[in-house]
Order: structure tokens, then C-alpha cells, then sequence
């Protein structure tokens, strides 16, 4: 094992980071409902959803807020020493206690969870993500994220 994979293991059970905070906007959500074709009046009908819901108003697709993983990661996680490459492996539980509204602001925290040694020079990291919405006591989002790092 590496130098780079040493202190990368040395990270499990560490906050790596925290995000910037980043609006959801109406415009977001519809575009998103555009793209993958959940178009549900929750998420695009911000009168009926007002008038129809317990929200108040419209809400984003739990996709859309799981898929801003990507977004606030790349804030909030370092950069791995020696990583060449970082591919999207999945996810082993997502989530989603609370809604996020049109209009409102989420952040991510990333704790490292786990680093399993793959092949040569292949570490699969597990990172436990939180989306938070600013004012709210629970998560968007609380996921199990993995990805394959290739350290050289």
C-alpha cells in the first residue's frame, strides 16, 4: 500500500467537509422535471402545489437533491493525493427524510466511512453524505456514496 493510501485510510470516521450553501430554485426543479420527465404538479405547479400539499408550495425531486452529491463533493471533499481518476460506483443506502422547497438552500458534509483496497492502486472509498436544508432540523438527503479512486 501507498504513502497516499496510508493517509487516506487514516481519514475514516473524519468530516472531510462541508459545502457552500446552493438555492434550489424553481427553475432548477423544472428543468430537472424536463430532463427525466417527472413532471408531477408537486414539483412544476406552484399554485396547486400550494393549494394541494402540506408543502406550502413546490418541492425538488429527491433525484434532483441526491444528484447534487456530485455539485457539493466537489466543494466540499479534498483532493486525494495521487488520485488519477475517480469514477461513481454507486450508492449501499439513500434516503430521504425531508423535502426540499422551491427556492430554499441545501448543503453537503461528507464524512469518509470506509476505504476498501481494491485491485493495484484501486481504493473504493465510502463517503456517508448529508444534503442539509438551511432552517431545517432534518436531511434532504443521507446517503452511503462509493467511489473507486485510482492512486498512483
Amino acid at each position: 500500500m501507498s504513502a497516499a493510501q496510508d493517509r487516506l485510510l487514516a481519514l475514516v470516521g473524519r468530516e472531510l467537509g462541508v459545502s457552500a450553501w446552493h438555492v434550489v430554485s424553481q427553475h432548477m426543479i423544472d428543468r430537472f422535471a424536463l430532463v427525466t420527465g417527472d413532471d408531477q404538479f408537486i414539483h412544476v405547479d406552484p399554485v396547486r402545489a400550494a393549494a394541494e400539499t402540506p408543502f406550502g408550495g413546490t418541492i425538488a425531486h429527491g433525484f434532483l437533491t441526491l444528484s447534487l452529491l456530485s455539485l457539493l463533493g466537489r466543494e466540499a471533499i479534498p483532493p486525494i493525493e495521487g488520485r488519477v481518476m475517480g469514477i461513481n460506483y454507486g450508492f449501499d443506502k439513500v434516503r430521504f427524510p425531508a423535502p426540499v422547497k422551491a427556492g430554499a438552500r441545501v448543503r453537503g458534509r461528507f464524512v469518509l466511512g470506509a476505504v476498501t483496497a481494491r485491485a493495484a492502486g484501486e481504493m473504493l472509498l465510502q463517503y456517508r453524505a448529508t444534503v442539509e436544508i438551511d432552517g431545517e432540523a432534518k436531511p434532504a438527503v443521507s446517503a452511503e456514496w462509493l467511489a473507486l479512486a485510482v492512486i498512483r
